[in-house]
């Protein structure tokens, strides 16, 4: 199948590219690069530079007539969400119906949409979060994420349009950026491999879900197919780890003991979040496989020899 993936230079949908084209699939990206790294595009994929709210998008759906839309491409900073409310709705929401237009118009046999497990929730009243769990996001980022499914749902109604919706939880692992402002993971190995203080914002006893991004891949592999019901799917391990866990653990992996700095908690960032992945187990069969001991080991050793190719 042809397959567009918006945000396939980015962390998690470059992995997802790569195992696209690796089960035989013909990938075109579409990536503006704004936090998408050339270095992860794979050059057995057509890449068009290009943001999702562009006009031209429609040019490259009539190049290229997708079969199938995955769409990554996103604002993903909840911080930025807070501060920037209108720029993340631009992207977020306007550039995704923009997306979603014209894949009905281009007749798209499917739309693959990754949503946010750990923000539209909201604070939980239950652990671990279902599908069917009230949505009360407390940040514009969660929000917009799920404005989204919305209109895929009514797309389906309305226009037929196919489309399988996967709620993210922390997703971690090489390409991750150290050095960004997302990716608590990836930032307290940059730190520590330094030798520098990573900052804990709160008291560190947050909890989320953290699943290793291969295992996020997969989940759009088995999204393909054709089968499958429309629907809402979360991805996640169905248990919790602290902030606190995790910097214990990742001194150790990477050698290094450091002393963290505290800050205040931040705005609309929910304290306990983890969730339920029965649904995605019964009906993509699907459930992570690496453990976090795991990927957080695989995620040190690739961060190290990208650090390393720097120096």
């Amino acid at each position: 199948m042809k397959i567009l993936v918006t945000g396939g230079a980015g962390f998690i949908g470059s992995h997802v590219v790569d195992l696209y084209l690796s089960e035989g699939h013909e990938v075109v990206i579409v990536d503006n690069l704004s936090t998408g790294r050339r270095i992860n595009l794979n050059p057995a994929a057509k890449f068009y530079e290009c943001d999702i709210r562009d006009k031209k998008l429609r040019q490259i759906f009539e190049n290229e007539q997708p079969e199938i839309v995955n769409h990554h491409a996103a604002q993903a900073d909840v911080r930025r969400s807070v501060a920037e409310p209108l720029y993340d709705a631009d992207v977020n929401l306007l550039g995704s119906l923009h997306l979603i237009e014209l894949a009905r118009h281009y007749a798209a046999q499917k739309f693959i949409y990754s949503s946010s497990g750990g923000a539209v929730y909201g604070e939980p009243q239950y652990l671990p979060c279902d599908e069917d769990h009230p949505i009360n996001p407390f940040c514009p980022y969660g929000a917009t994420k799920h404005f989204v499914e919305h209109y895929l749902y009514m797309y389906e109604k309305i226009f037929n349009l196919p489309y399988i919706i996967l709620r993210y939880p922390n997703v971690y692992g090489p390409r991750q950026d150290p050095n960004g402002e997302a990716g608590v993971i990836a930032i307290f190995i940059g730190k520590c491999l330094k030798g520098e203080p990573p900052t804990i914002n709160g008291d560190g006893e947050q909890l989320r879900d953290y699943v290793y991004v291969s295992d996020c891949a997969r989940a759009n592999l088995l999204a393909l197919d054709t089968d499958l019901p429309c629907g809402i799917y979360n991805l996640g391990s169905g248990r919790g780890t602290s902030v606190n866990q995790l910097f214990e653990i990742l001194q150790e992996l990477t050698g290094r003991v450091v002393e963290a700095l505290s800050a205040p908690a931040k705005l609309g960032e929910t304290r306990h979040i983890y969730l339920d992945a029965a649904r995605a187990h019964r009906t993509l069969a699907w459930q992570p496989v690496v453990l976090l001991e795991q990927g957080l080991a695989e995620t040190v050793s690739f961060i190290r020899k990208s650090e390393s190719t720097l120096e």
